[in-house]
């Protein structure tokens, strides 16, 4: 229950800078009277004002000002939901909207408009035209039920049952279902595109995969064919050191061969210096006949001797030289021959050379064209590949599939909740379960007014008025002050469900110029007793210029008067 405790405002309408302050719960029924002009219906746009950001009466939110002070426009009210205490400040010059919670301000979101609807929705649970409906009943600016559009007819209603959590439920849902057939569209696109985009890619891969067959076929013949004249290479190789083989065996003996021509050589070298030796000796002797060193005679027989032995020893050494020359002679045969035999094996070794050169480049050519066909391979395997790209495709295709089948199964939860959500749907079987005790409550307090027709409201909230013949009327058919009773009937109705459901259920009913308009005088002494009624647990305001009459009927009395173009309570 909602228990408004003080309402309060300065340089609000004619009111002056001084703080005009009302105690909202300290009587169960207050007149407030005074002159035209002097203030009295200032408490109910000051009231809608600091709650719903506007005022009761049609008057432009500039014109709320003071015109004289024409700044610090302020409006407070204290208020109560179970045990927590609730300050709501608002202004003008400078402008203020704050909503105190147990004494701490709660923190503002960012709009204006969010922090207006936390109050409405979390906290107060009324809209303007809810609080209008339950709280205030009055002439100027005020819209009977019964003359509001059946749309505004069921707001009331709806916030009057606490069901409106439905409406907002239903307009998110609206935006989910939008946003789900948006998602499933994307998602539709998305997959056909994929499925475009995956045939495409099989047909490239198709073209590419032929291409790469193909080249792999042209590389392998070439490596087919290196391979054949590396193999002809390897067996010619082979055979240049078979036959290298072969002839050197022919030769094995070259060293021995060489070493004995130069032994011989060295040999006869020695033995043609030995000759010269002996000719020199012959030569002397032939020439001398004295001792070149004692100067004695050499004998003639000694002389003979000598030249004998020293010819002897000539003859014998160029007979060992002839000997040896036979032998070089043979020996040098044999060299050439050796000789004749290792220019062969060079040429056959610079054939194994050039065998092994081509042998190098048949190698090198068979290693590129491997890497080809290895770089192929790779090609298929990497993941810019298109194979890799199908398969990469195929994968976001089944992600987008099973998020289709998830949107899918979305879009049917959405529609039951639709259904659901729907005005034929929840909100139609609780207002259904309501509608018999509201048309009971309202048919109540018409007898208590004295106004004895059967009023009914359907489902959709059209009316039904009968009268006790059976008459069927419809409310514009009465007259005001009948339209009046109808009015109050449903006020009280409207404060006896909010009770019942204690959801929108308040202590403050405030009642402006009801027994200067259309009752009359057995009317308005039945609107007294029905206010005796409710005013035990209800702090009751009646605005009226009937102050001389009224003022007895009730337990306190609030006076306005205006003093210097200001508005004040006098009383």
């Amino acid at each position: 229950m909602i228990r408004f405790k003080k309402l309060r405002w300065k340089n609000f309408l004619s009111t002056g800078n001084v703080f005009t302050e009302i105690q909202l719960d300290r009587s169960p029924s207050t007149i407030i009277t005074g002159e035209n002009g002097a203030g009295k219906s200032t408490i109910l746009d000051a009231l809608c004002f600091v709650l719903f950001n506007r005022p009761f009466r049609d008057i432009k939110k500039p014109q709320l000002m003071n015109s004289i002070n024409e700044k610090g426009l302020l409006t407070e009210i204290e208020f109560s939901i179970g045990n927590v205490e609730y300050v709501v400040r608002r202004g003008i010059k400078p402008a203020v909207f704050e909503i105190i919670k147990n004494g701490n301000l709660i923190d503002q979101p960012g709009s204006v408009r969010d922090y207006q609807q936390q109050l409405e929705d979390t906290i107060l649970k009324l809209n303007y035209k809810s609080f209008t409906q339950i709280v205030v009943l009055g002439n100027a600016s005020f819209t009977p039920f019964m003359q509001l559009s059946t749309k505004d007819r069921r707001e009331v209603i709806e916030d009057l049952l606490d069901i409106q959590i439905f409406s907002h439920m239903n307009t998110l849902l609206k935006d989910r279902v939008s946003q789900n057939k948006i998602e499933k569209q994307e998602v539709e696109y998305q997959i056909e595109l994929l499925g475009e985009k995956i045939s495409v890619q099989k047909e490239y891969l198709a073209k590419v995969t032929a291409d790469i067959e193909k080249q792999k076929q042209e590389f392998q013949s070439e490596l087919d064919e290196w391979k054949t004249q590396i193999a002809s290479a390897t067996v010619q190789q082979q055979e240049i050191i078979s036959k290298i083989e072969t002839i050197s065996e022919t030769i094995s003996d070259s060293d021995k061969v060489h070493a004995k021509s130069a032994k011989i050589s060295e040999l006869m070298m020695k033995l043609h210096d030995k000759i010269a030796k002996a000719e020199k000796r012959i030569r002397f002797y032939e020439k001398h006949d004295n001792c070149p060193t004692c100067e004695q005679v050499i004998e003639a027989t000694a002389k003979a001797k000598q030249l004998e032995n020293t010819q002897r020893i000539a003859e014998e050494t160029q007979s060992a030289i002839s000997e040896l020359e036979k032998q070089q002679v043979s020996l040098t045969e044999e060299i050439q021959r050796i000789t004749a035999v290792q220019q062969e094996i060079t040429t056959w070794q610079q054939h194994w050379r050039d065998c092994e050169s081509a042998l190098s480049t048949y190698q090198s050519n068979a290693d590129r064209v491997r890497d080809k066909l290895s770089n192929l391979q790779v090609t298929e395997e990497t993941e810019d590949s298109p194979s890799s790209k199908i398969q990469q495709l195929e994968s976001e295709l089944g992600a987008f599939e099973s998020k289709s089948e998830s949107l899918a199964k979305d879009s049917e939860v959405l529609k039951i909740a639709t259904e659901m959500l729907r005005d034929g749907g929840i909100k139609k079987k609780i207002i259904k379960q309501y509608v018999p005790i509201i048309n009971k409550l309202v048919n109540k307090y018409l007898a208590s007014l004295d106004f004895f027709v059967n009023f009914e409201l359907d489902e959709e909230f059209n009316e039904v008025i009968k009268s006790r013949y059976r008459d069927e009327f419809s409310y514009a058919s009465f007259s005001e002050g009948e339209k009046m009773r109808i009015d109050l009937a449903l006020l009280f109705t409207w404060r006896a469900v909010a009770k019942l459901k204690n959801s929108t259920n308040t202590n403050l009913l405030i009642l402006d110029e009801v027994f200067d308009a259309s009752l009359d005088t057995s009317g308005c002494d039945e609107f007294l007793k029905l206010l005796q009624e409710v005013s035990s647990d209800t702090n009751v305001f009646v605005i009226s210029h009937k102050g001389d009459v009224l003022t007895d009927k009730f337990r306190s009395q609030i006076r306005f008067e205006k003093v210097k173009n200001f508005s004040r309570m006098a009383l």
